[in-house]
């Protein structure tokens, strides 16, 4: 049985939060496009499944911060007419476990579903505030006031009602 949006939607935040690494890039398909809009320093899109699991597995240096425990809370998943496609509303909740500091960081995705896969998804997050439960606050500003200094800025990427690339 083919997974539809909203579950594949519930499977990839339970997944993250849960820290299944392949479970979670098993949910995309082999050709996608996954982009974060908002990200401060406009990262480049991921296209593949090897793109993701590059991604989720922290690339060639792992992530050597603190522990976060964390749960998708306050989720609202819209349909739409397009029924490959759903908006969805949530944050994630939980508490960095070596200081106790809680965090909140609230996110939007626009995901598009095609055989219960997922091939594209436009990721909203809030990423200073996700920066600042890993301790990368101050590393990340760094790298936005420098993206910036450069005059790096670029335009974002299509939108979710184009066919993936």
């Amino acid at each position: 049985m083919t997974e539809t949006p909203r579950e594949a939607f519930l499977k990839l935040v339970h997944g993250v939060c849960e820290e299944r690494w392949a479970d979670v890039v098993d949910l995309y398909a082999e050709q996608t496009d996954v982009s974060h809009p908002f990200h401060p320093v406009g990262a480049p899109p991921l296209l593949s499944r090897e793109a993701l699991r590059a991604h989720f597995g922290g690339g060639p240096q792992p992530y050597q911060g603190p522990t976060l425990r964390r749960r998708p809370t306050r989720i609202n998943v819209h349909e739409t007419t397009d029924p490959e496609v759903i908006v969805a509303e949530f944050q994630y909740e939980g508490i960095v476990v070596e200081t106790g500091e809680p965090f909140t960081i609230p996110a939007v995705f626009v995901m598009r579903v095609r055989d219960g896969k997922i091939v594209e998804s436009r990721d909203y997050l809030d990423h200073l505030r996700s920066a600042a439960a890993r301790g990368m606050l101050a590393e990340v500003l760094d790298d936005i006031r420098d993206h910036h200094a450069k005059g790096s800025v670029t335009d974002p990427p299509g939108h979710i009602g184009a066919e993936p690339r």
